[in-house]
């Protein structure tokens, strides 16, 4: 038996079984609080498969759910800015586990985000870039400054990204994101 290379994320969903490509495909048209939590059981099966750059695009798919934010699902797993943060402070070249860029990620995502909650959304990726850019050495993990040049945008300051997560966000998000920072 192969055990796996990655302990638990603590602030992930423990899981009893390993999800699979084919039950989040199963949920695909339903984006409402089993798809959360479906998106958060996948990104610990997928970090403790030693594969973090797939367990923070779930996380990212998470963030995308259709919540009213007063679901009692939320009180114990939150928007997961603290997942995320943890995978970034546990982030291992060891068995060649990729990571690749998150903060050149999460810019491209909230600059070309669209379709259904995509003003939130835009603004969730910010605020994970925001994480990423205190946690990441910049050395390693520079931003895109050739799409900053070549499109005229500017990285939103810390306040922008608090205010335009209290207006959209969940009650308590903002504080839950401002902890971490």
């Amino acid at each position: 038996m192969q055990l796996d290379p990655n302990e638990p994320c603590p602030f992930l969903p423990k899981i009893d079984k390993k999800i699979k490509a084919s039950d989040s495909r199963a949920l695909s048209n339903q984006k409402g609080l089993s798809f959360y939590r479906l998106c958060l059981e996948y990104s610990q099966t997928k970090w403790m498969q030693g594969l973090p750059a797939q367990s923070l695009l779930q996380l990212n798919r998470a963030m995308s759910a259709d919540l009213r934010g007063n679901e009692e699902y939320l009180k114990d797993y939150p928007i997961p800015y603290s997942s995320i943060k943890w995978i970034l402070c546990q982030r291992t070249d060891k068995d060649g586990q990729f990571l690749g860029n998150p903060r050149r990620h999460w810019q491209h995502y909230a600059t070309r985000m669209s379709g259904p909650r995509s003003e939130i959304r835009i603004w969730r990726s910010w605020a994970c870039f925001a994480i990423a850019s205190k946690v990441l050495p910049s050395s390693e993990f520079p931003e895109d400054k050739e799409q900053l040049l070549n499109e005229g945008l500017h990285l939103p300051s810390l306040s922008t990204i608090e205010s335009n997560l209290k207006k959209l966000g969940f009650v308590g998000e903002v504080e839950n994101w401002m902890q971490l920072l």
